[in-house]
């Protein structure tokens, strides 16, 4: 099997800003892996906050020379495991001419209705955002500063009859928090993802929970979620955190088992990286997978957005 890697940069269609900094442009991996007359294809997208960056996941993708199986032993859960694991997905698809979903025995993914995610900004500017976007029906808010409160109510204004959910990205205090709760409620917010920093997060075991709170740092595979317990009522799976969708359907199987809500979440990637997760997020509790919707240009197969939410991929971009 014949193993390469590609840089590709798509440009974002404004400023994308959390509370770690902003961007304006999603720099990618494409990884093809190519044998038995097919070949298939993946994305990744190296994450600075887990130590990754583009040569070295680079390096990670270039020294994989083993089978498929061999994968799960050979790299750490990551964006390289991710790329290689979705291109050997594809690759089988493509030589048994049958979709993934078909190898795995699920059903056709139906559309899922997907967040879409509202950059941090001053409330005035997330306020036009929210009025711009008031028809979508979930939107998610990029906060974690001391001072969020002005733009929930801003948000709230601009949409008042969306659904709502909140990421915090590591950026509150146990007592921010805390002062915070009470109006997520009273605006309606239905969910609060990764409130506190992962590894500092024990105190969400100590405090009132009165909305469901979301594990995103702090879970990326199923060796996460001993540590969960208590602190978390849904996780967040991305398959750049779980290093493939091999390991995201089993780690949505066990959390489910265990009593965990599921959001299926993503970088700020093209519609290849969202490709393998629609079949990921049939049936889970919240969607997030709005990455090409954040693009200014995406892949000449991108994947179908409308009224009833994300598409499967056709087979010409994946699986």
């Amino acid at each position: 099997m014949q193993i390469s890697v590609v840089r590709d940069v798509f440009q974002l269609a404004q400023v994308f800003t959390i509370s770690r900094g902003s961007r304006t442009q999603a720099e990618v991996l494409t990884v093809r892996v190519a044998g038995d007359g097919a070949s298939g294809v993946g994305e990744c997208v190296p994450y600075a906050r887990y130590g990754e960056t583009l040569d070295s996941v680079t390096e990670q993708i270039e020294g994989f020379s083993g089978a498929w199986p061999e994968l799960p032993d050979a790299l750490p859960p990551g964006a390289a495991r991710n790329a290689l694991d979705c291109a050997f997905w594809d690759h089988a698809a493509k030589r048994a001419g049958k979709r993934v979903w078909d190898l795995l025995g699920l059903p056709e993914p139906a559309p899922e209705v997907t967040a879409y995610t509202l950059s941090l900004d001053t409330p005035e500017a997330m306020e036009k955002q929210a009025a711009l976007n008031a028809s979508r029906p979930l939107l998610k808010i990029k906060l974690g500063t001391p001072d969020d409160m002005a733009r929930l109510e801003a948000v709230r204004r601009g949409a008042p009859d969306s659904r709502i959910i909140v990421d915090a990205n590591e950026g509150w205090t146990a007592e921010v928090y805390g002062d915070l709760a009470p109006h997520l409620i009273r605006l309606g917010v239905q969910m609060v993802e990764q409130p506190l920093p992962a590894g500092q997060d024990d105190m969400l075991a100590e405090i009132a929970r009165p909305l469901p709170v979301c594990a995103d740092e702090s879970c990326h595979d199923r060796a996460s979620l001993p540590a969960l317990r208590g602190k978390y009522d849904i996780v967040n799976i991305k398959l750049d955190k779980t290093g493939g969708l091999t390991e995201a359907l089993a780690l949505k199987r066990q959390a489910q088992a265990e009593g965990y809500g599921v959001m299926v979440g993503c970088m700020v990637g093209s519609s290849l990286a969202m490709a393998p997760a629609t079949i990921l997020a049939q049936g889970v509790a919240f969607t997030d997978l709005d990455g090409p919707l954040l693009l200014a240009e995406d892949r000449k197969e991108p994947l179908k957005f409308d009224q009833d939410g994300v598409h499967p991929p056709a087979a010409a971009l994946w699986g």
